[in-house]
């Protein structure tokens, strides 16, 4: 095994996963069967009948996405290859937990099924009101780790989170909850808390939006407002749409003191358990390192060591050049 580091990307990707596994055996059970059994650490089965510590297409496109990002380099972003290994993990299982897909959403197979069949990346993503699932959302987290975002002003960034977003969910709404995901995201990589996130999302992003991302601001009203930690568990939803896990996600970040709490809040909502579970899972394993993650729940999860490995390569791209800070010097395959 390699050995993990405080490096915000081994939190990230390592986060994401454990949090999408403790989901995935719950996912679709509700609320109520929640509260009457909780999640408390990995299971076995349940509903995709998947051994413990099995990931879903949450973790999948999510790694498809850093591995591209990290091959293609710092200075450019490659949509169309960022494209076919989605294609390669709908077709073939590419970056799954165990060689075979189990779980994919409707609007992100519509999507990958346009790109397969040679539409344009941009042109890929739904663009109806109807098209504002999470598919995008539980997936953009690299895109933070990425120089042109970290560097490019707040119009490049949004110009750059559309682009990505927009391979499978063309529509603002999902472009602005992964905006403002990734810019918490940002914030807690550089040092600040949640709380502290929050604010700063509330006090820069609403009046620095360009006018389709500022059109769908009013949907995110109860997430801007100073007091949202205070909502109560019953007005938190947990659906698959874009909004209730943005929602969800920042709201057990607020709430949880440890990895631990802050993802099992999540999964113990019910409903979309994987997805909101990846959400956040990712935002706390920035927050509080991948050393904060419980050993028994990184030793059951599939393909750590390979989860490993991408961060490392994903880091690099975060300094821009130089050799990973694991085992892995190859650089990774890019994909015609």
């Amino acid at each position: 095994m390699l050995l993990m580091s405080n490096n915000p990307c081994h939190g990230a990707l390592l986060g994401l996963a454990v949090g999408d596994a403790l989901g995935v055996p719950v996912e679709f059970e509700s609320r109520d069967q929640r509260d009457s059994d909780p999640v408390q650490g990995m299971r076995e089965f349940g509903t995709h009948d998947q051994p413990a510590g099995t990931w879903s297409d949450d973790a999948s496109l999510t790694f498809c996405l850093a591995e591209s990002l990290a091959g293609t380099g710092p200075a450019a972003m490659d949509l169309h290859d960022v494209s076919q290994r989605f294609v390669h993990w709908l077709d073939e299982g590419y970056w799954t937990a165990h060689g075979k897909i189990f779980d994919v959403g409707i609007a992100t197979r519509a999507a990958i099924g346009r790109l397969r069949a040679g539409i344009s990346p941009e042109k890929a993503g739904g663009k109806r009101e109807s098209d504002n699932g999470n598919g995008a959302l539980m997936r953009i987290l690299p895109l933070v780790f990425h120089p042109l975002w970290q560097q490019g002003t707040a119009v490049e960034r949004q110009q750059l989170t559309q682009r990505i977003c927009g391979l499978t969910h063309g529509h603002s709404r999902s472009t602005l909850a992964c905006y403002f995901y990734l810019k918490i995201a940002w914030s807690l990589i550089q040092g600040d808390t949640p709380a502290q996130a929050h604010k700063l999302v509330r006090e820069e992003i609403p009046s620095g939006l360009i006018s389709a991302l500022a059109s769908e601001i009013d949907h995110y009203t109860r997430l801007l407002h100073p007091d949202f930690v205070l909502t109560p568990r019953e007005e938190i939803q947990s659906s698959g749409y874009v909004v209730h896990t943005l929602e969800a996600a920042l709201w057990c970040l607020l709430r949880g003191t440890s990895f631990a709490e802050v993802v099992l809040l999540a999964v113990n909502l019910g409903s979309d358990s994987d997805t909101t579970g990846a959400v956040v899972g990712g935002l706390a394993g920035i927050y509080f390192g991948a050393q904060q993650i419980p050993t028994m729940w990184l030793k059951e999860l599939a393909r750590r060591d390979d989860i490993l490995v991408l961060a490392d390569s994903l880091a690099v791209l975060l300094k821009g050049s130089g050799e990973p800070s694991g085992q892995n010097s190859n650089p990774l395959p890019r994909m015609a």
